[in-house]
């Protein structure tokens, strides 16, 4: 399952994240690490982004790039 996958309110926690080079990079300097919990704020459904909570602080990011994070559900 992917960031992607999970509807507003569900709440995951990060098994890996799945994309390389500048992109994978940002990810993991943002926090998005094996282990960190997040929860979907807001998904829009047809255009970006989702609107994320993690470590304490709302993030944005693109569907692209949520669907190569990859996560289990709480």
């Amino acid at each position: 399952m992917t960031l992607d996958d999970i509807k507003p309110g569900q709440a995951c926690r990060i098994v890996r994240v799945n994309l390389g080079g500048a992109a994978g990079q940002r990810l993991m300097d943002m926090g998005f690490t094996p282990g960190a919990k997040v929860k979907v704020a807001r998904n829009a459904p047809l255009v970006d982004p989702v609107d994320l909570t993690l470590r304490g602080y709302h993030v944005s990011i693109r569907h692209q790039e949520a669907g190569g994070v990859e996560v289990e559900e709480l």
